[in-house]
């Protein structure tokens, strides 16, 4: 049976993490281990909601070393908790705070004990058949279909990304990321490849894009900041200068050109951008500044039958059919025309959510903004598109207008909300059931305030 390390660090004084201004070296990250290892709880699947990278890092480590497998759901409400009990009635969760979760509980200590023994402790080999975890998607019935994930095929993505991305050169690359280790992109740009490149990952799970520049800053070159556009959008809206980095990573949604050109800008630093899905792990990048064309990862092929496109070779380990509609150019690169599940069609005429989003996003004004359908259309009544935009300063009328030059008026949005915030959850992402009941609240204020464009 093939196995492979659990990280490539090359010396137990290399570091893997830096904490509280502390580096952290491959020695502690694997007493640390060998610790929380010995007190896990009997279950065979871990719930691991640490907020603190390090400590998800050595939880995550802990499971896999102890062949447990770690469950990463896309929230933590009370029905998919109960979702994840059915799913895995053994289930215990791991945190490194209080939280409501109503199962059983491992919390970390704040400041684990520095261990003095076990200087040699060797780094793991493990099968690459090992079963990681379980990353789940919502399926059409809206319950959370698992999908597993082995160690050979993690490794095989995260490798093919560093290779990608130029991070085998031998230099500890320091990470920072704005995206929480939960979600597929984050634990796959912040936790493996840490492990897998040689890297040093930054604990701490900042918010506020002041903070996050602090903590970069701080970071040893060369240092990666992984983000989202949603989060680079707050970061460039500062006044004052951003620290440079040596490389800007981004997933999640499309960027504009126009935001990845100013964000290589004021990072100095090339912004590669990452196209991937909760299915398959990462598949293609692009230099979003210089083109909108993607290029598989090494070994990856798409082909497409009956209008769909799937994704096979190199890390998907069986074909895997994608959720978005592309464009196969050749063997290596595609274009990206947005969902399947996106495709308007109003008054006989065709377009996709993305590329209005697209449109609505380029306007100078806007900070924010969604084109959205909501579920209330009767059964044969004409679709009415919304859109909900974050333009601080500007009126409806003005976006309005703007918008009118953009798209064609079948699609303009009746009405369209000037709002403060749009409801993205910590990935970025706008949830339906949270742009619905933007929706509720804009029919209530719509009887009291008719005539909004």
């Amino acid at each position: 049976m093939n196995r492979l390390p659990l990280m490539t660090h090359q010396s137990a004084s290399d570091v893997v993490a830096f904490r509280h201004g502390e580096a952290i070296t491959v020695h502690q990250f694997l007493a640390d281990v060998a610790q929380l290892r010995a007190i896990l709880l009997p279950g065979k699947h871990v719930l691991n909601v640490c907020r603190d990278r390090y400590r998800f890092m050595v939880g995550l480590a802990a499971a896999m070393t102890a062949n447990k497998i770690s469950l990463l759901p896309s929230t933590y409400t009370d029905e998919t908790i109960r979702q994840m009990v059915r799913f895995a009635p053994d289930v215990f969760c791991l945190s490194d705070g209080d939280n409501d979760i109503d199962l059983p509980q491992l919390s970390l200590p704040e400041d684990p004990p520095v261990s003095a023994a076990n200087h040699n402790l060797p780094i793991p080999l493990l099968p690459e058949t090992l079963p990681v975890s379980y990353v789940f998607t919502s399926g059409s019935t809206g319950s959370p279909v698992p999908h597993l994930k082995t160690w050979g095929a993690l490794v095989g993505s995260v490798r093919a990304e560093a290779q990608r991305l130029g991070l085998l050169d031998g230099r500890t690359h320091a990470v920072l990321g704005t995206v929480p280790p939960q979600h597929m992109y984050g634990f796959e740009s912040t936790i493996l490849i840490v492990l897998q490149c040689g890297g040093a990952l930054s604990a701490p799970q900042y918010f506020y894009p002041a903070d996050i520049c602090a903590e970069l800053s701080l970071l040893p070159r060369p240092r990666l900041l992984v983000s989202t556009p949603i989060h680079l959008r707050a970061l460039l809206g500062m006044d004052s200068p951003l620290p440079p980095a040596d490389l800007l990573i981004s997933a999640t949604a499309p960027l504009t050109q126009d935001l990845a050109r100013e964000a290589e800008t004021r990072f100095d630093a090339p912004l590669q951008e990452i196209y991937g899905s909760t299915e398959t792990g990462q598949i293609a990048t692009r230099r979003s500044a210089e083109t909108d064309e993607w290029s598989l990862l090494p070994e990856l092929r798409l082909t497409s039958q009956l209008g769909r496109v799937w994704a096979s070779g190199g890390h998907v380990e069986q074909a895997t059919e994608l959720s978005d509609r592309l464009e196969i150019i050749n063997d290596e690169r595609f274009l990206l025309h947005g969902r399947t599940a996106d495709l308007v069609n109003i008054a006989g005429k065709r377009s996709s959510l993305a590329y209005l989003n697209h449109q609505l996003n380029s306007i100078p004004e806007v900070q924010d903004g969604v084109f959205f359908m909501p579920d209330d259309g009767a059964a044969g009544s004409v679709k009415r598109l919304i859109a909900f935009v974050v333009a601080p300063g500007v009126d409806a009328h003005s976006i309005y207008a703007r918008l009118r030059e953009r798209i064609d008026p079948a699609f303009l949005p009746r009405p369209l909300q000037i709002v403060d915030a749009l409801p993205r959850n910590n990935t970025g992402k706008l949830p339906h059931e949270a742009l619905q009941l933007l929706v509720t609240a804009l029919h209530h204020k719509e009887e009291n305030n008719p005539g909004t464009p």
